[in-house]
């Protein structure tokens, strides 16, 4: 093997490569780390400012606080029960979807294609779709967080593609032994397609999981609804009880003054605990994306290149 020596321009391209690269990856754990810095930081001493890469008086009452509010056990049972079903069933049905339209020479194929293809290019729009729900009796349940979800046709795409890369010669090998289209989809085409179906697990569950809009729309019962719109809920709590107090100048010197005097007492500000359920939101994600990142880039390649 012939090993090529490094030019000066090489050394410089690498340089300039790497440091934009790392410049990148700041700018993009940059946010995480001012959360998790302020997360972790006095929420009185957080109002000096002054904050950017640790706290600078480290506390855990942010989210002793986060973890006291009576929603928020369930909405993580929810969240968790919610992205774990979505994530199975829509990988494997549209998997199973897309191995249908993998098949070659059946009747009408075109047609279902097109089919399938046109349902994306519109949407029915808030109303109907909360008609919709109501009519199938699933809207306030549970259900509503989960069905609508498990159909994506661009996922089928991807996961179609992938499957026209395996070699024809081994289902055809099977029906041959007798094996039925379920038995070859199961024991071949599912094994084989591990690095597509683990990134479209990641994309799926990822969405899932920071979805709010379903339980915002869809779900009144504050127990049924998921972690990432009590997020959204509090947030928007809090931005309101900003604005009211801005608004009304004679009692916002007041108010200031008794929130400053609270923040004093407990050490927790709103601001502090936003950024507390900011993390603690966020941290399951981080955690699982380790276990399936050495099947990223095999799935994210699909398609790209051709033989």
């Amino acid at each position: 093997m012939i090993v090529r020596k490094m030019t000066t321009s090489d050394k410089i391209y690498r340089v300039i490569n790497y440091t934009f690269l790392t410049l990148l990856a700041f700018t993009t754990m940059y946010p995480f780390i001012y959360f998790l810095a302020l997360s972790l930081n006095d929420g009185f001493d957080s109002m000096k400012g002054g904050i950017y890469f640790f706290p600078r008086e480290f506390t855990l009452d942010n989210y002793v606080k986060a973890f006291k509010n009576p929603y928020i056990i369930d909405a993580f049972k929810i969240s968790i029960m919610r992205t774990g079903l979505v994530t199975a069933l829509s990988v494997f049905f549209t998997a199973l979807l897309a191995y249908a339209l993998s098949v070659k020479g059946w009747p009408g194929k075109k047609y279902f294609v097109f089919f399938f293809f046109f349902t994306t290019l519109f949407g029915g729009g808030l109303v109907p779709t909360f008609i919709l729900y109501r009519q199938l009796h699933i809207y306030n349940t549970f259900w509503v967080l989960v069905l609508p979800a498990i159909y994506s046709f661009y996922n089928a795409v991807i996961i179609r593609t992938f499957f026209t890369g395996i070699p024809d010669s081994l289902p055809e090998s099977a029906r041959i032994d007798g094996a039925s289209e379920l038995g070859i989809f199961l024991k071949i085409m599912l094994p084989l397609s591990v690095p597509v179906l683990a990134t479209i697990a990641l994309f799926v569950g990822v969405g899932t999981w920071n979805d709010w809009f379903s339980g915002e729309f869809f779900v009144q019962n504050r127990s049924l609804q998921p972690a990432s719109t009590l997020l959204n809920k509090i947030i928007n709590e809090a931005s309101f009880e900003s604005a009211m107090g801005s608004s009304n100048s004679g009692s916002s010197v007041i108010q200031g003054n008794q929130a400053l005097e609270q923040a004093k007492q407990t050490g927790t500000t709103p601001e502090s605990l936003r950024m507390a359920f900011v993390i603690i939101i966020v941290t399951p994600i981080i955690c699982v994306y380790p276990f399936v990142q050495r099947y990223f880039v095999k799935g994210v390649m699909v398609g790209s290149l051709k033989e």
